[in-house]
């Protein structure tokens, strides 16, 4: 079968400072026939965004051919005028951009952009349109499409934004699609779900797809085949059983090393080292800085892409053996302890987006609508780690932006080291202000454009510690350091970095201001696995020096495994379960726990995860009962429609809000 995506001996750079050209990808073939899904990994700057974008022949500014060619369906498409490549681009080729945020027009409604795309790249007649549009939103699991299609980008949540960029890319149903980590941002069941979608779509219309991810459990369930990359060229490439299961490089061996997983409870192993910046790779291996089997001969003599014991291909002298070096090296056991005294505590916190109408406000009265979170009552000691889990709209990243300041709260109290905290952030005293930090999901969203990372980094370190001169630079580059970013970082651009980079800034500008309590929002979800595993050890050596405090939002349940004490299980804004981290993972769980640790993907390709056929998503609680009755598998019957869940505790520590007894919890 040819192949629908036939890219060949490819290389792209950039002119240097210096003058000399610096290639960001060096002499690649990759070819994608119709049916297969292939895979891309590696670390951020390997190269992978900017292959899967040349396919579309498209380059990013300052970049440039430097040799090699892309075809698509057999069309050079660095040989055609802007007319033809918009031909075929979203329609015949479709792309789903990591930062969705920034590929919707936010003066346009969500159903306008839909249908914008039916009538560009679709055949189908204009007054079926609507009705496609709302069919899409429900493919993509998006609750209440009928009223998703009238809001703004801005009114839904990056996880809805990234699943309606999902649903447009797929609205003129392409011949190939090119995904830049499409399901960053995503918790677990929707990532699983959408999957499964894209699996169909594959096997059902014979579809092309190259998959660029840092998630090993979704590459795992959705490619047939990986690409390794690192510095800019390929280093492993077969099928995705071989190098998942047995990977015949010592850079996939420490990638897959780097990834945590649910079933152990130690850190996960960082990768020594950072990769050559773009045209240092230097004559020899560009991995043998950091390779435990470098020679001599590596450092001189650039390894060429020879079959491997295991199948596929390698650039390694020592392939066959790298590939009998298998089996997961024990990694470090995190710092679990609470100091027993209050840092942060919560008391009957409730939040509501919805505002009374005029007339309602006229007449004294409130509003009826649930509210978003409702009556949330946690005490988190110093130094401990609250990890807060549950699917994209169930509070969590309202609960953090209400212990901000960001968001005022409709009833309860936020209180910080034994002093009640002003709800509104503009009110806080700068010690305050200094003691919790929140990093933000979307590093786009807090970044300043016009700043340098220099400028962003010095901010804090003036206000706070009254830094300047040859101090605040020094300064700046020891922080950058900690999040694996090197000093030659400091006079770049937010526009300059990769998604991963920008995160790591925003983690560094956090941590700048030397913070007791830090309160994370997805912030290794846009992070390359071997860079999470870094930052992990970061938040672990933070906390065991300075006892530093964190509240932890994630979607990735391993790696909420991996570094918190304990776990509040959230959802629609109703807690239903917490307790110590092994508790909740290991023992008698609610029925919506269940539902969110079978989602999980493991980097495993006999992996699959476990998906209720009939799930449905909800956008707001019932008005009484269980929050979670309409789609517990486990429903009693009425007694869940009416009354409100009692708390019960199988052990010390650990509380289940369920109306199904504890021996029947722990039968199942």
């Amino acid at each position: 079968m040819s192949a629908l995506i036939d890219i060949r001996d490819i290389s792209v750079g950039f002119a240097g400072r210096d003058g000399r050209t610096r290639e960001v990808l060096r002499n690649i073939d990759l070819a994608v026939t119709p049916g297969e899904c292939v895979g891309l990994v590696g670390e951020s700057g390997s190269g992978k965004s900017t292959l899967a974008l040349a396919a579309m022949g498209y380059l990013k500014r300052g970049l440039r051919l430097l040799n090699g060619s892309a075809a698509f369906n057999g069309i050079d498409m660095f040989a055609q005028s802007r007319q033809e490549l918009e031909r075929i681009r979203g329609g015949q080729l479709a792309l789903i951009p990591q930062n969705s945020g920034q590929s919707l027009t936010p003066t346009l409604r969500v159903g306008a952009q839909l249908g914008e795309a039916l009538r560009l790249h679709s055949a189908l007649p204009a007054d079926r349109h609507a009705a496609k549009v709302v069919e899409l939103l429900g493919h993509v699991r998006l609750p209440d499409p009928e009223s998703i299609v009238q809001r703004f980008p801005h009114e839904l949540s990056g996880g809805q934004q990234q699943r309606v960029a999902i649903a447009m890319a797929l609205a003129g149903e392409p011949e190939a699609l090119l995904l830049d980590e499409p399901t960053t941002g995503l918790d677990v069941t929707t990532q699983a779900h959408i999957l499964e979608l894209l699996r169909d779509i594959t096997t059902e219309r014979g579809m092309a797809m190259v998959y660029v991810s840092h998630d090993l459990g979704a590459i795992a369930r959705v490619c047939t085949r990986v690409v390794v990359m690192y510095a800019g060229e390929v280093v492993l490439e077969g099928s995705t059983r071989h190098v998942l299961k047995s990977p015949a490089h010592p850079y996939a061996q420490g990638l897959l090393a780097s990834i945590p997983k649910l079933d152990d409870t130690t850190l996960p192993i960082a990768l020594d080292g950072r990769p050559p910046a773009p045209g240092d790779a230097g004559a020899g291996c560009a991995f043998a800085d950091r390779c435990a089997l470098v020679r001599d001969r590596c450092r001189s003599t650039r390894p060429q892409l020879v079959p491997s014991e295991s199948g596929g291909t390698a650039r390694c002298f020592f392939a066959r053996e790298a590939g009998r070096q298998q089996g997961r090296t024990i990694g470090a056991a995190p710092v679990r302890f609470s100091s027993g005294e209050t840092m942060l505590d919560l008391d009957g916190l409730s939040i509501s987006y919805a505002r009374p109408r005029l007339l309602d406000q006229l007449l004294g009265r409130g509003t009826d609508v649930p509210p978003t979170v409702d009556d949330i009552s946690i005490s988190i000691g110093k130094g401990e780690t609250l990890g807060l889990v549950g699917e994209s709209g169930s509070g969590k990243s309202t609960i953090l932006k209400t212990i901000a300041g960001l968001l005022p709260p409709a009833g309860g109290a936020v209180t910080a080291g034994n002093q009640a905290l002003p709800h509104a952030v503009e009110q806080r005293a700068p010690g305050q202000l200094r003691q919790i930090q929140l990093i933000f999901q979307n590093p786009d969203d807090s970044l300043n454009p016009r700043h340098t990372v220099a400028d962003i980094l010095e901010q804090p370190l003036k206000l706070y510690f009254g830094l300047a001169g040859d101090k605040l630079r020094s300064r700046s580059a020891e922080i950058l350091d900690r999040v694996r970013l090197g000093a030659h970082y400091l006079d770049r651009l937010p526009s300059q970095l990769s998604g991963g980079e920008k995160q790591r800034v925003a983690i560094a500008r956090a941590f700048a201001a030397g913070p007791e309590i830090v309160l994370c929002d997805e912030v290794t979800s846009a992070l390359d696995v071997s860079v999470q595993a870094a930052v992990l050890d970061l938040l672990n050596d933070l906390k065991k020096t300075q006892g530093t405090t964190y509240i932890f939002v994630s979607h990735d349940l391993a790696v909420v495994r991996a570094l918190a004490d304990r776990v509040a299980v959230l959802y629609q804004g109703r807690l239903c379960e917490i307790g110590q981290t092994d508790q909740v993972f290991e023992g008698e769980s609610h029925p919506y726990t269940k539902v969110l640790l079978g989602a999980v993907l493991e980097p495993d390709p006999d992996a699959a995860p476990t998906l209720a056929a009939d799930d449905i998503v909800e956008r707001a609680p019932p008005a009484s009962g269980c929050p979670f009755q309409r789609r517990c598998p486990r429903r009693l019957g009425e007694i869940c429609d009416t009354d409100t869940p009692p708390w019960q505790s199988p052990e010390a520590g650990h509380f289940i809000r369920c109306h199904i007894s504890l021996e029947d919890l722990n039968a199942a």
